[in-house]
């Protein structure tokens, strides 16, 4: 399913322009009242010279339209407004309500952060999700599958409507990372404003592409098979150990990779800087914070770290 697109048997959705509107006292019944009766409505009183109001507004109806219709939007100026906003006991703006069946159930007053708003639009819409929620779980359910081009083309969409959304940008580089497009992954990275590329999730990809980079060329048979003798000679060679755990993670052996640096850290913790605890948590990162042996790993470090 591609953003915008209904679910087979679903209704159709109204044109995003019906979905956010201003009105006024003599339309209000008819624009919040009455249209709550079919689908719950956010009611936003606003004044031009309310700062948190320019910042909250926008914001709203962004997330307003990845619902795609299963909430609307009313925005009311308080100033041109101000017997509707006495009835609703307005005494500060942004306020903002949300209205189900003609009634208010739930509001509240001040800016707030997008997680939070995403829970009052979840609360009013029965916890059904944004479209871009149910596009997300498909791709992520295309990823599980193996099919990476058809994740990728569900993560572009999102992006087409939402070019800075964290979760899509990740699932998008972390495809081009797994079809070997390297190349494109870094130039997207390197186009993302600051704010976006130190994300968890974008820094996550940067940590994939520098593992992927550093393990290019070390993770041969041979030279596996050449390190662990020279580990097997010398059970106290540390750098022999982390070349071989380095090699053993570019053969797509993470986990004995894994294995390899906790032993590390179980032998001598601080050698070289913490060099192997480092390079795990950078595996961590590389892997992402869901993956089953990042969990394992996390772990398995912390009983090591505090035993």
């Amino acid at each position: 399913m591609l953003i915008g697109q209904p679910t087979e048997g679903a209704p159709s959705q109204p044109p995003m322009g019906d979905l956010i509107k201003e009105t006024d006292t003599a339309n209000f019944m008819v624009d919040v009242v009455d249209v709550s009766q079919q689908v719950p409505v956010i009611v936003d009183f606003w004044a031009p010279w309310c700062g948190p109001c320019k910042q909250l507004g926008p914001l709203l109806e962004r997330l307003v339209k990845q619902y795609a219709g299963k909430v609307r939007m009313v925005k009311i100026n308080v100033d041109e407004n101000q017997q509707l906003a006495q009835q609703f006991r307005v005494q500060s703006i942004p306020a903002v309500y949300g209205f189900k069946n003609g009634q208010p159930v739930d509001g509240f007053m001040g800016a707030l952060p997008e997680s939070q708003l995403k829970q009052f639009i979840d609360r009013l819409t029965g916890n059904q999700g944004s479209m871009i929620d149910e596009a997300l779980l498909e791709a992520e359910s295309f990823v599980t599958e193996g099919q990476l081009d058809q994740a990728l083309t569900v993560y572009q969409e999102i992006l087409a409507q939402e070019p800075t959304h964290v979760k899509a940008l990740a699932g998008a580089l972390r495809c081009y990372l797994a079809l070997d497009q390297v190349d494109i992954a870094r130039e997207v990275i390197a186009k993302l404003p600051d704010q976006i590329k130190n994300a968890p999730e974008i820094a996550g990809v940067q940590a994939a592409l520098d593992v992927k980079a550093a393990t290019a060329n070390v993770g041969d048979a041979s030279a596996i098979a050449e390190l662990e003798a020279k580990v097997a000679a010398d059970p106290k060679d540390m750098q022999a150990r982390l070349d071989l755990a380095m090699a053993r993670y570019g053969s797509g052996a993470h986990e004995k990779a894994f294995d390899d640096l906790l032993d590390m850290i179980r032998r001598d913790r601080k050698w070289n800087d913490e060099a192997a605890r480092k390079q795990l948590v950078q595996f961590f990162d590389a892997l992402g914070p869901a993956d089953p042996l990042t969990l394992q790993g996390r772990r398995r470090l912390s009983s090591i770290l505090f035993s």
